[in-house]
């Protein structure tokens, strides 16, 4: 038995269980973050939409996201599915359901005020030459947006991948279970491996997430004008 918390964290078989939990998070938050941010684009537009009842509707949804906890979220699709459905859905379908949801509301805000800050002047070109509202959309104001949306879409891929360790109250093994019971079962042998499992946890969380906020700020002062 390893007589050390660092001892714990180099156990082959502990190093394997976390890289299985570290394969869960990452597979629910790039499905999520591909889903969401694709829906996102969509919902977006739908949210420049100048008919009331579609506005509302959408506002309706984005707020919906905003204010309640993705928490309650994951619990409310866990739960009500069985009461609701009558089966049990498994908590890595509602983990995925829930976090594209709120990636694409998320996404979808992002996209209507970049879409809204465009001058009104290019529309205005565009439909002088002709294009209806799809092509304008197509091919003067999507372009221009993707270029101030980009970095703060991205910041929003961090944000989703560091919120999924909620995920653990549904179910999901994930890295940050595997570390808790890691650190439970040699607690009493090893009361300092909860240091060093909690160390390798932030330290992958860093890793994963420093980058993308790196190119984030690249991005930004690239496109900067």
């Amino acid at each position: 038995m390893p007589n050390s918390g660092f001892e714990v964290l180099l156990s082959v078989n502990n190093l394997r269980r976390l890289a299985v939990g570290l394969g869960g998070t990452l597979e629910i938050a790039l499905i999520s973050v591909a889903i969401g941010l694709a829906l996102g684009i969509f919902y977006g537009l739908l949210l420049t939409s100048k008919n009331r009842l579609v506005y509302g509707l959408c506002r309706l949804y984005l707020e919906a996201f905003r204010i309640v906890p993705v928490l309650v979220w994951l619990f409310l699709f866990f739960f009500g599915s069985a009461i609701v459905l009558g089966v049990n859905v498994e908590g890595f379908f509602v983990s995925v359901a829930v976090f594209s949801l709120w990636g694409c509301a998320e996404m979808g805000d992002l996209v209507r005020g970049t879409v809204t800050a465009i001058p009104l002047h290019q529309w205005q070109s565009a439909e002088a030459l002709g294009l209806d509202k799809w092509q304008v959309l197509r091919f003067v104001i999507i372009p221009q947006a993707l270029r101030k949306i980009t970095p703060p879409a991205v910041n929003l891929v961090t944000r989703m991948v560091k919120t999924t360790p909620l995920v653990v109250f549904v179910g999901v093994t994930e890295v940050l279970r595997v570390g808790k019971q890691i650190i439970e079962f040699n607690m009493m042998k090893n009361p300092l491996a909860s240091f060093w499992i909690y160390g390798f946890i932030f330290m992958v969380y860093f890793l994963i997430c420093w980058p993308v906020s790196r190119f984030s700020k690249k991005l930004e002062e690239r496109w900067a004008f």
